[in-house]
């Protein structure tokens, strides 16, 4: 009895295997990887953003508008709770989308203003915080593409014969992926290029009240 089972299990591991289980297996393995690579550099962006900000304040406090948008994209992004199945729900994933496309591009247009003042460009953090958000947004893309890529490659394998079979005995479905109509928007890192172009006038740091002269 005990053999029989051995050998019936054996040909079910075969049968699975020439199905395309293993396959399946291993690239959504895969794209569960991209994916959290995705999240931690996306993180790792808007952990960036309250510094940035506050460096920039130090040189342009009366840009409230622009300080406004920022907060509010980099607040969408985090009042979206990330789970695992986040992934595989085409809806949040297309508001997890649209909340990091929205905080792209304020973060352009906080940069943009920073072209304004110069004596901020020259400031020691602020170039240090330009070169870590202009490396994040370059981990971002590459991270995205691979995801992409990765989500293509398991959505063909499951919808292929025999695997699609197999997919579907083990309750494997098709992931939904980055739509291609916020592609464009989403990957437009911010402009961090401060070496060309005239800037404008600088606006100074408040100065400092000059000590009131002493009573005699």
């Amino acid at each position: 009895m005990n053999a029989l089972r051995v050998f019936v299990l054996l040909m079910l591991a075969l049968m699975l295997s020439g199905c395309g289980y293993n396959s399946i297996q291993k690239q959504d393995e895969a794209v569960k990887a991209q994916w959290s690579e995705v999240l931690n550099q996306y993180q790792r962006r808007a952990d960036l953003v309250p510094n940035l900000v506050n460096t920039v304040k130090g040189y342009a406090a009366h840009e409230d508008k622009v300080f406004t948008e920022v907060a509010d994209a980099r607040s969408r992004v985090g009042s979206i709770q990330v789970t695992p199945e986040l992934a595989n729900d085409p809806e949040a994933l297309a508001k997890f989308q649209a909340a990091q496309g929205q905080l792209t591009s304020a973060l352009s247009r906080l940069m943009a203003v920073s072209e304004n003042y110069p004596n901020l460009k020259a400031d020691g953090l602020f170039q240090n915080l330009q070169a870590q958000l202009e490396g994040t947004e370059n981990r971002i893309t590459v991270a995205r593409n691979r995801y992409i890529q990765g989500v293509q490659q398991y959505n063909s394998l499951i919808r292929t014969f025999p695997n699609n079979l197999t997919a579907k005995m083990f309750g494997y479905q098709v992931k939904p992926n980055f739509s291609v109509e916020n592609e464009k928007a989403i990957s437009t890192a911010p402009t961090v290029d401060f070496g060309s172009g005239t800037p404008a006038p600088a606006a100074q740091p408040p100065a400092s009240p000059a000590p009131a002269a002493s009573a005699h």
